[in-house]
Formats: structure tokens, C-alpha cells, sequence
């Protein structure tokens, strides 16, 4: 099992940084190319682009829970969040099924 993991490519780990406005101020958001990825798949599934999704998501947060303290590591949680929706939505795997 530790072969899948230590086998993945410290590309997918490496980590980029995008410039993005958030309620009209420009920041710069640091996270790891696969949350990247995972965003980009989140985004367009909601039809939108990344820099768009993560602007109306922190809009949204913050109206709901005022400022967020660390919304890089929110942004983790939720691809986290998409692949375990994704996961549940799918049904259990062979593995899991026996």
C-alpha cells in the first residue's frame, strides 16, 4: 500500500502559486498542483472557472461564518470533500463491498 503513495510524483506535490481576486482584493493563493487539479474539476463542474469558484465560495463563507483564519487549508478541506462526495456517490468499491 505505501507503494501508491511513495510512488506519486513530486510534481503533483510541488506547489504553484495563482494570483486571484477575492471580493475585489488581488491575493495570491499557495496550494499543491493536485488541489489545483481537483479545483479546476470542482469548477467546472459547477460551470464555473477556478479564479470564479473560489471568489463566490469565499463570499460564501464568509457571510455564513465571517472571516476565515486559514482559507488555503479550507480549500484543502473541501477537495477532501468532493472526493469523498465523489466516493459516496459511487457506491462502495470491490474492496469495500466483501
Amino acid at each position: 500500500m505505501c507503494c501508491l503513495f511513495a510512488s506519486q510524483s513530486p510534481d503533483s506535490y510541488a506547489f504553484e502559486t495563482r494570483s486571484i481576486r477575492l471580493n475585489g482584493q488581488s491575493t495570491s493563493i499557495r496550494l499543491e498542483k493536485v488541489f489545483w487539479t481537483i479545483l479546476q474539476q470542482i469548477a467546472a463542474a459547477e460551470e464555473m472557472t477556478v479564479p470564479r469558484f473560489i471568489s463566490t465560495l469565499h463570499r460564501e463563507v464568509l457571510l455564513q461564518w465571517g472571516e476565515v483564519s486559514n482559507f488555503t487549508s479550507h480549500l484543502r478541506c473541501i477537495c477532501l470533500v468532493a472526493i469523498e462526495t465523489q466516493r459516496v456517490q459511487r457506491g462502495p468499491g470491490p474492496a469495500e463491498a466483501a
